[in-house]
């Protein structure tokens, strides 16, 4: 599509959703921002014959190129233009998405989009108009977190490229983004992005999991299991203090004694942190998270990304194989959110009672 039509399709698409200053310039800033992710966007075939291209982002196309074939032939995935071409951008993250809570509940702000939905982050695709609605959301009292986002799935509407925030990823974890962002192509539901991250989770995990017996090697798949169970670590370390937070918000007691709580509880988290790290060597790979004051918005991720991914598991156990799976979740998204959500929870249940037998 020539850009001057891609830029008309676009506009055309939030005409609906545009309403005052404020509603035009983010609009504006994301019309802008996926444009010009498509006008820089080169083939990654081009790239790796040009003799200009160096030898090191080669070698990262090259492994891109094997992982997003393997995504179509073992895993299903869409084969279609996206993750064919390049895009260098200068700056760390495509995107930094906003995400706030109240000051006593765990539960997201949400902000609706004319083909995303209802989602609970609003992103930007600079660092500073970011700062700037976190500034706005923290003077009117929210907890706010800031999150850099490495990639992003425009559900198939464009050809999503490769980008420079992600290509140099080791490649188990290359394929891991791959994987997640085709299967947002596969499955996507307005309004539930549980649903929708944690279907996207279960893909990579399994994909990642196949891609390793296949292409791995013995270094590969220690270094993978070495990250796995490090994310395992934290995000047990996450949901234990979740769930105190949760107790605190539940309980009786009056606001100043919440406050109080919730910031003893938050301290705690960091300092079993530091212990949790010990235990891994002094990786710092999780630092970042610590980046800016803990509030609520810092654990909405955690319970998005992860809280239904044991249904799916289950859903895939029982499939068989990946077609039948997204055949199954596809039937799923189309109940009400209530059912599909306790569907998957009672997949998880009888999964997890199974496996005590």
């Amino acid at each position: 599509m020539k850009i001057a039509r891609l830029k008309y399709c676009l506009a055309l698409s939030l005409l609906p959703a545009l309403s005052g200053c404020a509603q035009l310039g983010y609009y504006g800033q994301a019309v802008q921002g996926q444009l010009s992710l498509l006008q820089k966007a080169r083939s990654i075939d081009s790239l790796i014959d040009s003799p200009d291209t160096p030898q090191q982002l080669k070698a990262r196309l090259q492994a891109a190129k094997q992982v997003r074939q393997f995504a179509v032939d073992e895993l299903g995935l869409p084969d279609n233009r996206s993750y064919r071409n390049y895009t260098q951008l200068g700056q760390p993250y495509v995107l930094w998405n906003v995400v706030a809570t109240t000051r006593l509940s765990l539960t997201p702000l949400k902000w609706c989009f004319p083909v995303a939905g209802c989602v609970t982050y609003r992103g930007y695709y600079k660092y500073d108009a970011a700062q700037e609605f976190a500034r706005q959301l923290r003077s009117e009292d929210y907890d706010v977190r800031i999150e850099g986002v490495p990639a992003y799935s425009t559900l198939g509407w464009f050809n999503d490229p490769l980008l420079s925030t992600f290509i140099y990823a080791p490649d188990a974890s290359l394929a891991r983004l791959i994987f997640h962002e085709l299967a947002h192509q596969m499955v996507y539901v307005k309004d539930d992005s549980a649903f929708n991250e944690s279907f996207a989770t279960t893909v990579e995990q399994a994909g990642v999991q196949r891609w390793l017996s296949k292409f791995g090697n013995d270094t590969m798949r220690t270094n993978y299991e070495k990250d796995e169970g490090r994310r395992r670590d934290f995000l047990a370390l996450l949901q234990k203090y979740r769930s105190k937070l949760e107790a605190l918000y539940k309980s009786s007691a009056d606001d100043q004694e919440k406050l109080r709580g919730k910031a003893d509880v938050l301290q705690a988290l960091q300092l079993e942190y530091q212990s949790v790290k010990a235990s891994w060597g002094g990786y710092a790979g999780y630092d970042r998270w610590f980046a800016e004051p803990l509030t609520n918005a810092h654990f909405v991720s955690i319970s998005t990304y992860h809280d239904l991914v044991p249904g799916f598991q289950a859903m895939l156990a029982k499939s068989g194989n990946f077609q039948d799976f997204y055949r199954s979740v596809k039937q799923l998204a189309r109940q009400e959110k209530p059912a599909r959500t306790a569907q998957l929870q009672l997949l998880a249940q009888q999964q997890k009672t199974a496996g005590t037998l």
